[in-house]
């Protein structure tokens, strides 16, 4: 399939795949949404020192990165777990200008490790940063009050509909501890259905900039 990388309106870089019109982030700033949506609107809900983070759709590891570096300003420890069925490669990854975006001190290092280290192993990139990277459909994700947050980052709805269903939600719920948190980028009435019919309380929220609304679901 081919892959191009694209650079969105705030300047940061996204991988975009003209075969299923799509892009790894939002053409209106990779970045600045990364921020708005699991940062702003996830992570800062949460003010325990140790939050455990499941990613559906590891992607270029944007999300990872934003997420370290808040961690670091907050000394929150972090066990972060990313899926991703289909990997980026590391070249493609490193084509990326995330570290030039954000501009944090030895970021760089740590934007290596991110795609350097193991799949499929707990790594320990920094005494309060670990990370597991799991390659699987997101089907096969069969947790058990195991995650504080997941950051629901998987492709549109237009272009995998089946990412977005009742199925896929209810794991997503079985997967949260009590009170935990889901948080999207997506504000579409079937998807808010479908979180409602797997037993989240679910709310719409400003999106990101160039996006009316985004989705932050609850189980309770």
């Amino acid at each position: 399939m081919q892959r191009e990388i694209k650079i969105t309106s705030d300047g940061s870089t996204t991988i975009y795949l003209p075969d299923l019109n799509e892009s790894y982030h939002s053409k209106h700033g990779a970045l600045q949404e990364a921020n708005h949506v699991f940062i702003k609107n996830g992570l800062d809900l949460f003010t325990q020192d140790r939050i455990a983070i499941l990613e559906i759709g590891f992607g270029t590891g944007l999300n990872a990165l934003v997420t370290f570096v808040e961690a670091e300003k907050k000394s929150k420890h972090i066990d972060y777990t990313g899926v991703e069925a289909f990997p980026v490669l590391q070249e493609e990854a490193f084509r990326m200008n995330y570290v030039n975006q954000i501009n944090s001190p030895n970021l760089d290092s740590i934007f290596k490790k991110i795609h350097k280290c193991d799949w499929e192993e707990k790594n320990q990139l920094t005494q309060n940063f670990s990370l597991i990277k799991l390659e699987k459909k997101f089907e096969d994700i069969n947790d058990f009050e195991k995650f504080d947050l997941i950051y629901f980052d998987a492709f549109g709805y237009n272009a995998q509909p089946n990412l977005w269903s009742e199925f896929i939600f209810k794991k997503m719920f079985n997967a949260l501890k009590k009170n935990g948190v889901l948080v999207t980028y997506a504000c579409r009435t079937s998807i808010k259905n479908a979180m409602l019919s797997s037993g989240f309380s679910v709310e719409k929220l400003p999106g990101a900039p160039g996006k009316r609304e985004m989705l932050r679901a609850q189980k309770k």
